[in-house]
């Protein structure tokens, strides 16, 4: 149930730090393990359940095809495909245990009232490898506080944890803000669940830099960093790198925070991005999307003002999910490149340079198909076709960054590892604040859901353990 921050109780077996999908499969196993639960939201109650709120499907292993997955996806093929976006980057160990895990979840998941919808196809490719929520990402989470609460898990909202008290890496309480007035709050164990510190922009400078600044943030204004920090600076150990994380090319006119999934940009493979100068800068055509979408805002946050141009032609407009804002059109290269504020000259050249080194095979967006270039750095490995029929469309693209890596070492329990060696007695995490241990860097689509289910299952199980012994 929702109760008032001045409604708190003095002690909980287990005090569970976030909102989302980590967070409240977290509770909701905790209380399956007979452990009394309070979930503390930063949010409004509206804004609930950080970046899962923008989320469509989970990526979990699965022997067969179901009502709705169209195909099996084995824990091998999931593990070389986690293996391939990160180039190696991942604890194995963890990673391997998570995908084994996984094919357990999309039944639990569904005990807790999460509905999925039928196999998608499409543009998406993800009809055998990722489950979609029916109703997406907020539907989905509205199950699992609906399940959280029915079994009994407190929730408070508006309240944000700014003090911890960890003694030789045992939690004992953590100081919890709401409406200017502060709680302590006493709990046998702690589940960090809290996300990254993508929307902390001061943070994010500190390793990027002033691109930062041109930085969009994807999800939610609340994931701040501020617990993670705390844990950091009580002595648990980080995994990953600060400036690793899950960036896409999204649209640059999205809003500075919560643009959310219909802001990102699915036309890349269909085209070719130019940055500034009107120059490619990177093969558009490299593997399949769903593997390699979140390579793209790194790719264009490397680029000079963090901006690139998405530049294709009239029959690849229908081939992608269409964005939240609508392309933009002209009737020549360069009157379109005079929209964009592009150099007219520049971007002709460009394109032509491109259209000479096409050459010809058979189109297939839903396969490594064999239409290629030539003789062009840097090449366009795959849907290579020749931009050349108007109407002429372009998309102008930013990094969306989704959530970062730099987080807390965990084992297979879910428990946080401390400086020195050594677990910490009582302190748990799940779900990007602890992602970086399995994705070093790269991204492939749900992922990080699965990260979430997975270890946040985990956490509740093995806090709720903890409390009760």
């Amino acid at each position: 149930m929702s109760i008032p921050a001045s409604a708190l109780s003095g002690s909980y077996d287990v005090l569970v730090i976030g909102g989302g999908n980590a967070a409240l499969c977290a509770a909701i196993s905790a209380r399956q393990g007979g452990a009394s639960v309070l979930v503390v939201e930063a949010a409004p109650k509206f804004y609930r359940g950080g970046n899962t709120r923008h989320t469509r499907n989970m990526r979990c292993a699965h022997d067969a095809a179901t009502e709705t997955l169209s195909g099996p996806y084995t824990e091998d093929e999931f593990w070389n495909d986690l293996l391939v976006v990160t180039g190696g980057q991942t604890n194995e160990q963890l990673a391997r245990s998570m995908i084994a895990q996984s094919k357990e979840m999309l039944t639990w998941i569904a005990e807790q009232g999460v509905r999925f919808q039928p196999s998608l196809g499409g543009t998406l490719s993800l009809g055998r490898t990722n489950s979609f929520f029916l109703g997406g990402g907020r539907a989905m989470l509205n199950s699992l506080y609906r399940t959280a609460e029915t079994m009994g898990a407190e929730v408070v909202y508006d309240a944000e944890v700014v003090a911890m008290d960890v003694q030789d890496g045992a939690f004992r309480s953590a100081t919890v803000k709401q409406a200017g007035t502060e709680h302590r709050v006493e709990a046998r164990t702690l589940v960090a669940a809290s996300g990254g510190f993508e929307a902390n922009i001061d943070w994010l400078r500190e390793s990027w830099g002033p691109a930062a600044d041109n930085f969009l943030i994807r999800g939610t204004p609340h994931n701040r960093g501020t617990v993670l920090k705390m844990l950091l600076a009580h002595g648990v150990e980080p995994i990953g790198d600060a400036t690793q994380c899950h960036a896409v090319a999204i649209d640059a006119r999205a809003p500075k925070f919560d643009g959310g999934i219909i802001t990102r940009l699915d036309c890349v493979p269909f085209g070719i991005v130019v940055n500034k100068f009107a120059q490619r800068f990177y093969d558009e055509g490299e593997d399949v999307w769903p593997k390699r979408y979140a390579i793209w805002g790194r790719l264009v946050a490397a680029q000079p003002d963090q901006i690139g141009y998405i530049i294709f032609d009239a029959p690849k407009l229908e081939l992608f999910m269409p964005s939240l804002f609508p392309a933009i059109a002209a009737n020549t290269i360069a009157e379109l490149a005079t929209k964009l504020t592009l150099d007219p000259q520049a971007l002709e050249a460009t394109v032509d340079t491109f259209n000479a080194a096409v050459r010809p095979g058979t189109f297939d967006n839903q396969i490594l198909d064999d239409c290629h270039t030539e003789g062009l750095t840097p090449p366009k490995s795959h849907w290579a076709q020749r931009i050349e029929t108007a109407p002429f469309y372009a998309y102008p693209v930013r990094p969306g960054i989704t959530f970062t890596y730099l987080g807390t070492r965990v084992d297979r329990d879910a428990r946080m590892l401390m400086h020195g060696g050594g677990a910490s007695d009582n302190m748990f995490a799940a779900g990007e604040i602890m992602a970086g241990n399995v994705l070093g860097r790269g991204y492939a689509a749900g992922i990080g859901m699965t990260i979430g289910s997975v270890f946040g299952r985990i956490a509740g199980r093995e806090a709720a353990k903890r409390a009760r012994t």
